[in-house]
């Protein structure tokens, strides 16, 4: 039985003009997406929410709240509690203004399509229920981008709890793919009193699950996802409690994962270092036909 793995049908034409020269790569976007967990009797189980069908990119596919970076998400005045940004820098590999504003971007993104906040009065408190029209409006303002997260912050006397966020994993979109994402993976422990909801204007369905479910589900075929997703299901299928899991990330190697193709005697092999997992072979079919088994 074939499983759940996201395989675009136009991704061997894509690949072969990629080869030919006649496509070029697009700059990937920074991004950020998180790993929402909490504990039940049974271990830990994560949030994951179903992309609606008329999505243009993963239509359908399993994935965790997240989103691209917003250009203010860098904004110095951005309130902070938690390591520094210049640790942030170190730990992500990227520049200080950079590392603050991915992980802005995870604990906005969070917000907007979870409603779950990763923020406080102090950096020893979280703030409990987000639900209420107040909240609603807020939240419906940095999704329409009229309200950057640095005033929202303000505005809400809050400082954003950098110490509740772990990174996990780097992934970057394939070369051939039009819609290409650098994007880090975090953990978080659902902060008590707060709850999810589906929020988000990209979701049909949202879920708790257990990883090594939601993994059962992709392996027989009944849970679509793209590598990046089921790869981290699987890492946190190891962890007896929410806690553990976030206590691991700072060991977590973030090494950039970027599938590679290569044209082996006219057969496209298509490989994510690492990941032997989603290995594909590849004979020619035209864009729109079946996925390659």
């Amino acid at each position: 039985m074939a499983n759940g793995q996201w395989f675009p049908p136009d991704w061997p034409d894509r690949i072969r003009a990629l080869a030919d020269g006649r496509l070029t790569p697009v700059t990937p976007r920074r991004a950020a997406t998180v790993m929402l967990l909490r504990d039940t009797g049974a271990g830990p189980a994560v949030h994951m929410l179903r992309r609606r069908a008329s999505m243009a990119f993963a239509a359908g596919a399993y994935a965790y709240p997240g989103g691209g970076v917003d250009p203010r998400d860098d904004d110095h005045r951005v309130r902070w509690a938690g390591p520094t940004r210049a640790w942030w820098a170190d730990r992500l590999g990227v520049e200080e203004a950079a590392a603050q504003a991915i992980v802005c971007a995870a604990v906005r993104e969070t917000f907007e399509e979870a409603g779950v906040l990763l923020a406080g009065p102090g950096p020893d408190s979280v703030v409990g229920d987000t639900t209420g029209a107040d909240w609603e409006a807020d939240r419906a303002a940095l999704v329409a981008r009229e309200l950057s997260f640095s005033a929202f912050l303000e505005r809400r006397g809050l400082v954003l709890r950098s110490d509740l966020l772990g990174a996990w994993a780097r992934w970057i979109t394939p070369e051939f793919e039009p819609r290409r994402y650098d994007t880090w993976f975090f953990v978080a422990v659902l902060p008590e009193g707060q709850r999810t909801r589906n929020a988000s204007s990209e979701a049909d369905r949202t879920v708790w699950i257990r990883p090594e479910e939601a993994a059962a589900g992709y392996d027989k075929g009944e849970l679509l996802m793209m590598p990046p997703t089921i790869a981290t299901l699987r890492t946190l299928a190891a962890y007896g409690t929410a806690a553990e899991a976030l206590a691991a990330a700072p060991g977590r190697d973030l090494t950039p994962v970027l599938a590679r193709a290569r044209l082996v005697d006219g057969e496209v092999v298509l490989s994510w270092p690492g990941h032997d997992e989603f290995t594909r072979h590849i004979t020619h079919a035209p864009a729109g036909g079946p996925a390659p088994a």
